[in-house]
């Protein structure tokens, strides 16, 4: 393959310029107000897929927001790579915490971007690493180097589970069939330490009610004769861990896959610096399960953690209350063996059956999804690590994830294949959060491994 370097650089702002005008899109899947911006996204990825060669893109309805399928097939008898990717972004909140509107994205240079960084929600989850597939795509069309045919599906609903997909995918089996499934929604351990993530956990998301009394009740003329729901709600999250923040939930560790030393060991040889880890979060010292690294807390272990609770009176001034009822989303991220709905159903029971008499709790599951581990003997796997060193020049790490994406292991279920994450995010890009940004470097080093993997990949599977 000629390298790609010149093509990406002759194009350079125009790679930029497009990307920045998906990312003006406000395609929030969570919200309604946004409904037509994420329809006007699957619209602008579809022409997207036509502009780089696709012979055919479809916008293909769901009982939500539609999936947008691309494909290009140049020979029945060659491979056939899937490329997975979402257009829909995270809410913005809180606005008033971005240094630049979430929808106007700027450039900007970092510390760890001196090339500038691009400023945006979905500029690295998962519009700009969506978009490096597409442009890598044009790019060997293009150059009349594409060795392999091609297909895409790019979805709208991944930050609110995926609900549809599962659906479409069963559906669509013979046109999705593929013999490896590509995905770019991960990150890497650094710019100059490459990595595959080859493990990604699963997980159960539920939201919690606990409810007292039947109104809302005046604190002086009640307090201390009736159980106060938010102070309920808090004593019964408190000792969902214990003093080593081990999750107290029955059954919760049966399945945990416990791995060997030697795997533990070879994990460790990854760089990190608990120092500036600890400065990059502003915190003065780390926090989890005892007995592992951090490393392994946010990889290899289950968590459980609390993503949002409220009740009561929260305005401004005071409002002497105690409230009727509380309420908590809680989100648990799991290890492969753990069964996203076994756990659903196991933190329900305990939940349950914790309350104290005075109250009653509701847990009401909202979405989850099963753990996944890549082994590191596949052809797609060695495809893509010969990838990553020809362009960084030297073997990326495998690695474990802490999050999740559970329709990895629908597809594996459901399409039979296996699937290879090649992310080229930082784990300092702000994903999720205020000020998310993706490197103008880590985009266009995409656009340029890309390509790789295709070959490599049709050379092994020959």
């Amino acid at each position: 393959m000629q390298n790609p370097k010149d093509y990406i650089s002759q194009n350079k702002e125009r790679f930029l310029n497009e990307l920045i005008a998906l990312l003006k899109i406000p395609s929030v899947s969570a919200d309604p107000a946004f409904s037509q911006d994420v329809l006007d996204a699957s619209e602008a990825i579809k022409s997207s897929l036509l502009a780089a060669g696709c012979d055919i893109a479809e916008i293909h309805e769901t009982a939500g927001y539609p999936i947008v399928y691309g494909e290009k097939i140049i020979d029945e008898n060659l491979p056939t790579i899937l490329v997975y990717g979402h257009y829909d972004v995270q809410p913005a909140d809180p606005i008033e915490l971005w240094d630049s509107p979430p929808y106007q994205p700027v450039i900007k240079k970092t510390e760890l971007h001196p090339e500038g960084a691009i400023f945006a929600r979905g500029s690295c989850d998962d519009k700009g690493q969506m978009y490096m597939h597409v442009k890598a795509l044009e790019y060997m069309v293009k150059s009349n180097q594409l060795p392999c045919n091609v297909k895409f599906m790019i979805e709208g609903e991944e930050e609110v589970g995926s609900d549809n997909l599962g659906i479409y995918v069963a559906n669509n089996k013979e046109k999705l069939d593929n013999d490896i499934i590509l995905i770019s929604d991960t990150g890497m351990i650094a710019n100059d330490v490459p990595s595959i993530t080859t493990g990604l956990r699963g997980l159960s998301y539920v939201e919690v009610e606990v409810t007292g009394p039947n109104r809302d009740l005046h604190s002086g003329l009640y307090g201390g004769a009736v159980a106060n729901p938010i102070n309920i709600l808090t004593k019964m999250i408190a000792s969902l861990h214990d003093e080593n923040n081990h999750i107290t939930v029955a059954g919760f560790y049966d399945k945990v896959e416990e791995l060997s030393q030697e795997e533990r060991a070879e994990m460790a040889k990854a760089p990190f610096s608990l120092e500036d880890y600890q400065d990059a979060l502003a915190i003065e010292s780390v926090y989890g399960e005892k007995g592992y690294t951090t490393n392994e807390r946010n990889s290899i272990r289950p968590t459980l953690d609390v993503n949002g609770i409220w009740g009561g009176y929260i305005g401004e001034g005071a409002k002497t209350v105690i409230a009727s009822q509380a309420f908590a989303k809680i989100s648990m991220r799991l290890v492969p063996n753990q069964d996203w709905e076994e756990i659903t159903e196991l933190f329900t029971k305990h939940f349950e059956s914790i309350a104290p008499k005075g109250v009653t709790v509701k847990v009401t599951p909202h979405h989850g999804g099963q753990g996944y581990v890549t082994p590191i003997d596949t052809i797609g796997y060695r495809a893509a690590s010969k990838a990553y060193e020809t362009t960084f020049g030297k073997k990326p790490i495998p690695q474990r994830s802490g999050g999740s994406i559970p329709i990895v292991a629908l597809f594996e279920k459901e399409l039979e294949s296996k699937t290879i994450l090649m992310g080229f995010g930082l784990d300092s890009d702000a994903i999720h959060s205020p000020n998310e940004h993706f490197g103008v470097w880590n985009y266009l080093k995409g656009i340029e491994t890309i390509p790789y993997f295709y070959q490599y990949f049709t050379e092994m599977k020959r």
